[in-house]
């Protein structure tokens, strides 16, 4: 059973079999891939292909799946449920919506609008970024299937634990006007065909890579740069077992930005490499996926500075916390 899932970890969400052909014919083309030239060329067209490769099909499975879940639907279900019921599933919902913070702030808005308690959309916006089904099997071609496993259970608790403490602080009033004021429409919700699902599946895989793949390319790169040419006592030092602030500093340091997994993967994947703990390079991830400035300038036009701020303090904190866990847990998960 372990060479079965040996097989699916390095051969399949691994592609190590792509590493190696990438790898065979760069040097057939003379170029030595042991060197930090060669080396970064490699991992740079190694990660790019792998990368764009697992993200169409996983957009094509997960929109296959979200087709049955329009905006129109979700909130029907969301309706039914309350209290902790409700939350834990709007933060399962969250992981077959978009895979970006910037994607998921439209749905928050029209899930308010349509009268959902404020702890549920926010339950919601939290998962939906930070622990999309892309996320998953991402992780486990990088850090194997334990990691991938903890991390998305980590973003659940994170997603249901923030909605919850949002909805007891009875924050309803710091929602923007004209968002709790707003129509109210009951759309009638259009059956698809399984055509129609296949052609809307697809579609989502152009448009999506299409929007990420910059990112790509610069994760990638930014990936390429720390493996090959920054020195491996560096990073250790701001960032490895001697520093107990390298989950704050990268926590921090992701929140300006802006990617989406697909980007940050790369990056993750060569600061671990080069002696950069688990716990970090998560909480970098985490920071940068859910919490990007470009997205919280978004979600200032829904909603007013003190709901801002508290969202922002509760996502960083289980960030930070949840990178603290993975540094102890490291050992046993990799």
């Amino acid at each position: 059973m372990m060479g079965i899932w040996d097989f699916i970890q390095n051969q399949i969400l691994g592609m190590r079999w792509l590493h190696d052909l990438v790898g065979a014919a760069l040097s057939g083309l003379s170029l030595d891939i042991n060197t930090k030239i060669g080396g970064s060329i490699h991992f740079f067209i190694y990660d790019i292909i792998k990368i764009m490769v697992l993200l169409g099909t996983l957009i094509f499975i997960i929109s296959y799946i979200q087709s049955y879940f329009p905006p129109e639907r979700t909130k029907k279900i969301l309706g039914r449920f309350h209290g902790l019921s409700a939350n834990i599933l709007a933060a399962l919902l969250g992981t077959v919506t978009p895979f970006c913070s910037c994607s998921s702030i439209p749905l928050f808005i029209g899930f308010t609008t349509a009268g959902l308690p404020l702890g549920i959309t926010f339950s919601f916006l939290i998962s939906s970024p930070m622990v999309d089904l892309g996320s998953l099997v991402l992780l486990m071609s990088v850090f194997g299937l334990k990691t991938a496993v903890v991390y998305v259970v980590s973003g659940l608790v994170i997603a249901v634990a923030g909605g919850t403490m949002i909805e007891a602080m009875h924050l309803d009033d710091q929602v923007e006007e004209f968002i709790r004021k707003g129509r109210r429409i009951d759309m009638e919700i259009e059956t698809m065909h399984a055509k129609e699902r296949m052609e809307y599946a697809w579609q989502q895989v152009v448009s999506t890579a299409k929007k990420v793949f910059p990112y790509v390319i610069v994760g990638v790169g930014i990936g390429a740069l720390i493996h090959n040419w920054i020195p491996e006592d560096l990073i250790i030092a701001a960032l490895g077992t001697g520093n107990p602030f390298g989950v704050l500093i990268a926590t921090v340091c992701g929140i300006p930005m802006y990617a989406d997994i697909f980007g940050c993967i790369p990056i993750a994947e060569a600061l671990l490499a080069k002696g950069a703990r688990l716990g970090v390079v998560l909480s970098f991830m985490m920071a940068v996926t859910t919490l990007s400035l470009p997205s919280m300038v978004m979600l200032r036009k829904a909603v007013k500075p003190k709901l801002l701020c508290i969202f922002v303090l509760i996502c960083t904190l289980g960030i930070i916390l949840t990178g603290y866990m993975f540094n102890v847990l490291q050992y046993y998960l990799i």
